[in-house]
C-alpha cells in the first residue's frame, strides 16, 4: 500500500466516525464508544506485554482508579468540567503506577505477572471494604456528567460519542508515536535481550518504569471514559479479575507485538460476543475455545495471519510480473 492509499483510507475512516452518529442507531453508537474505550485498554496493555515483554494479570487495577477518581471529582468537586475529571482519573492511575514502579520494574516474567495479580485482588478488596469512599459493591453511579459546552453528557449520546474518539483517538496516536521513537526501540531491545540493552548503558529498570507509568496512565484514561460510558463505576465492572484477562485475549487474539494487534483482537472479541449472545449465554466458553485454537495455530494471531497473506500474495505478484516480463 503506498502513502497515496494510506492517507485517502485514513482520511475515510476519519469521514466515516464523523458521520456514524447519523447512520446507525444509538445502540450501534455504544457499541462503537465500547470498542474505542477497551481497544485503547488493551493498546496501553500491549505497551507492557508486546514491546516490553512484561505481562501484567492486574492491569484493571489501573482502568479502575481511573474510573473511581473520575467518578470521585465528579461527584465532590462542584462546577468541575468533563475533562479535567478525565484528567484526574489519569492522574490518580499514574500516581499509583509510580508508586508501585520503583518494586515491579525489579522483577520480570512469571514474578511480574503473579505480583500484579495480588496488586489487583488488594485494589479490588479495598474497593469493597472502603465502603465510605467507593461505595462498597454498589459503586459510584449516577454522578454528575456537564458537557464539554453546555448540555449534559447524560442527555446528549452523539457529544459523548466525539468526546470518547477525540480522546481515544488522541491516546491512540500518541501510543503510536512513542512506539516510532528511539524510546520504543529501546522497549523493544528490552524485550529481546535485557542484558544487552544493559551493555549499551541505557538504564533498564529506569526505562520500565517509565513504559510502566506510561501504560498505566492510558489504562485510567480509557478507565474514566468506561465510568462515563455506563454512569457508573463498581469494583465488579471495573476492577475484576476479567477485566485484567480481557485485553490480554484481545491482545493474543490480535497479534502480541504488533501496534494494531490488540485494536483487531477487541474488534473480533466484541463481534464475536455480539453474535453468540444472540444464541447462548456461554461467552466465555466459546471465547476459551477461540483462544486454544489461536495459541495452538496462529501464534502470532489474525495480524501475523495478515502478514503472512500479504507476503504471500506479493511474492506471487512479483513472480508473475517477471514472467510477464520474460515471455
Amino acid at each position: 500500500m503506498n502513502k497515496t492509499t494510506k492517507v485517502t483510507a485514513w482520511l475515510a475512516g476519519l469521514i466515516l466516525l464523523i458521520f456514524i452518529p447519523k447512520l446507525i442507531g444509538v445502540y450501534y453508537m455504544n457499541m462503537m464508544v465500547t470498542f474505542a474505550i477497551l481497544a485503547v485498554y488493551a493498546v496501553s496493555l500491549n505497551m507492557l506485554l508486546g514491546y516490553t515483554g512484561l505481562l501484567s494479570f492486574g492491569h484493571a487495577m489501573f482502568f479502575g482508579m481511573g474510573g473511581y477518581g473520575t467518578a470521585l471529582a465528579l461527584t465532590h468537586i462542584d462546577g468541575i468540567g468533563v475533562l479535567p475529571a478525565i484528567g484526574i482519573g489519569a492522574m490518580a492511575s499514574m500516581i499509583l503506577a509510580l508508586v508501585l514502579s520503583p518494586l515491579v520494574v525489579r522483577v520480570s516474567g512469571t514474578a511480574f505477572a503473579m505480583l500484579h495479580l495480588a496488586f489487583g485482588q488488594l485494589m479490588f478488596v479495598l474497593a469493597l471494604k472502603l465502603y465510605k469512599v467507593t461505595g462498597g459493591e454498589d459503586g459510584i453511579g449516577n454522578f454528575p456528567m456537564p458537557g464539554i459546552f453546555t448540555e449534559s453528557l447524560k442527555t446528549s449520546p452523539e457529544h459523548f460519542y466525539f468526546l470518547v474518539m477525540i480522546v481515544m483517538g488522541a491516546c491512540t496516536w500518541l501510543m503510536w508515536f512513542i512506539t516510532k521513537t528511539p524510546f520504543g526501540q529501546i522497549q523493544v531491545g528490552i524485550r529481546d535481550n535485557a542484558k544487552r540493552i544493559d551493555y549499551l548503558g541505557y538504564k533498564v529498570p529506569q526505562t520500565k518504569a517509565v513504559v510502566y507509568t506510561l501504560s498505566a496512565t492510558f489504562a485510567g484514561v480509557a478507565g474514566s471514559l468506561y465510568g462515563l460510558s455506563h454512569n457508573l463505576v463498581s469494583a465488579d465492572g471495573s476492577l475484576g479479575l476479567g477485566m485484567s484477562f480481557a485485553p490480554i485475549i484481545a491482545t493474543m487474539i490480535g497479534g502480541v507485538g504488533s501496534f494494531f494487534g490488540p485494536i483487531l483482537g477487541v474488534a473480533i472479541f466484541q463481534g464475536i460476543d455480539e453474535l453468540i449472545l444472540r444464541y447462548t449465554e456461554s461467552t466465555e466458553l466459546v471465547m476459551g475455545v477461540i483462544l486454544i485454537l489461536v495459541v495452538m495455530f496462529l501464534p502470532t494471531g489474525f495480524m501475523g495471519l495478515i502478514r503472512k497473506l500479504n507476503i504471500k500474495w506479493n511474492a506471487r505478484s512479483a513472480k508473475k510480473a517477471e514472467m510477464e516480463k520474460v515471455s
